[in-house]
């Protein structure tokens, strides 16, 4: 068995998914994915702990892009491991996706071994989710199963290190960075320098053509600063300064979606062109990425912000469930009636108002949506309607279904 060091434990339910998934040793790759610094490698460390069988971790995140080569001496290393136990082995391999051509070197791999009958268990790990569905959807069809990891919730935060609702809006959902919560420019630092700055280069620059990486930088500043606010591409570009081009806006919006950083949330109107033409509502998938941005402010002093947070935070649990389930989020507005967020996942169609104390320039707009989409549930968080730490307690399905 190839030692690694010692990990943090701050299990998470996805432990137990990918180990009875490796137990069952059905013959499909698993694949742990999920943005950077969510504990992916730990919870596949834990994991392999507590299966008991041998195994090979090796991680192609490194200066030099791992080839195919290197990919095939590790899983002989892993085959090795396979035939000396009776139980089998697994190889899992971290920051697949920095491989070039890795999903048709996998698919290769896997399907001599099972050809020959070894008994080899594969994970693979991805900090990239839109370039690791690309390549499992290229090349590994049929051979897979995803476990996504998205930002951590609130009830996790609270379970692991002690988070209430304040310091979870202020220092959000990283396990990593949350011992550093003491220290806030210690902790803004990390964020910035190990966190936002690598991600963009190792996690969007690296792997994807950028014409303009200073652009696609202040983009996501940009969102940070407007998260929960409605800009159209042309506003955006104006307040980037910058003559350039809408299109290529949307698509670095899309890049820093892949990376589970930041997105673009369509308007609701029950017809995909319209979603689409849209102007975006900006969302980061964790409140982190917002305080690290503005400086760490300390949101008991600036009521504003503070507010801005807890509306984030909810759009936050509502897309980070968005890309682990069968469901879509959306806003919705016309003229000056506003929805914040709308969820809706085949016939269930819930439409959400948040109440944060932020200041608003439009009125809410439940009930005209309500007589536009008749089918709507509402549901109104924080003020005189659900409290936002009970709403960020529960899943999302469970709002959704009532």
């Amino acid at each position: 068995m190839v030692s690694s060091p010692p990990v943090p434990s701050f299990e998470r339910d996805q432990v137990g998914v990918l180990l009875r998934r490796l137990r069952e040793r059905r013959r499909f790759v698993q694949v742990v994915a999920g943005p950077r610094q969510v504990g992916k490698t730990t919870l596949v460390l834990q994991t392999l702990a507590r299966l008991g069988t041998p195994y090979v971790f090796v991680s192609a995140d490194e200066p030099t892009l791992r080839d195919a080569a290197w990919m095939a001496a590790q899983w002989e290393r892993a085959r090795v491991e396979a035939r000396g136990a009776a139980g089998g082995a697994v190889l899992a391999i971290d920051e697949v996706q920095k491989a070039p051509h890795w999903s048709e070197t996998v698919k290769r791999l896997w399907d001599e071994d099972g050809r020959s009958g070894l008994p080899l268990r594969v994970v693979l790990l991805g900090s990239s989710p839109l370039l690791v569905q690309q390549g499992l959807t290229e090349s590994l069809a049929g051979r897979f199963e995803i476990i996504r990891a998205p930002h951590w919730s609130l009830a996790e935060m609270r379970a692991a290190f002690g988070f209430d609702l304040e310091t979870y809006l202020t220092f959000g959902g990283y396990p990593g960075a949350a011992p550093l919560a003491g220290d806030r420019e210690r902790w803004r630092r990390y964020l910035l320098d190990a966190l936002i700055e690598t991600t963009i280069a190792r996690d969007v620059l690296l792997m994807t053509r950028v014409d303009k990486p200073a652009l696609l930088r202040r983009t996501f500043a940009l969102g940070c600063r407007y998260s929960g606010q409605i800009l159209s591409y042309t506003k955006m570009l104006g307040q980037l300064q910058e003559a350039g081009n809408t299109t290529t806006l949307a698509h670095y919006l899309e890049l820093l979606t892949g990376a589970g950083m930041l997105t673009g949330l369509s308007k609701y109107a029950g017809e995909v062109v319209r979603q689409r033409g849209s102007s975006p509502k900006l969302q980061v998938f964790n409140t982190a990425l917002m305080t690290a941005i503005a400086g760490s402010p300390d949101v008991t002093r600036d009521p504003a912000f503070r507010g801005r947070l807890a509306e984030s935070a909810v759009g936050a649990h509502l897309v980070n469930a968005a890309a682990d389930h069968d469901l879509e989020v959306f806003y919705w507005r016309e003229r000056d009636r506003e929805v914040d967020f709308v969820v809706s996942s085949g016939p269930d169609l819930l439409a959400i108002e948040v109440k944060s104390g932020a200041a608003r320039p439009r009125q809410p707009g439940l009930d005209a949506f309500l007589r536009a989409f008749p089918p709507a549930r509402p549901l109104v968080v924080g003020g005189d309607g659900v409290p936002v730490e009970a709403f960020l307690e529960r899943p999302v399905r469970a709002w959704l279904t009532g």
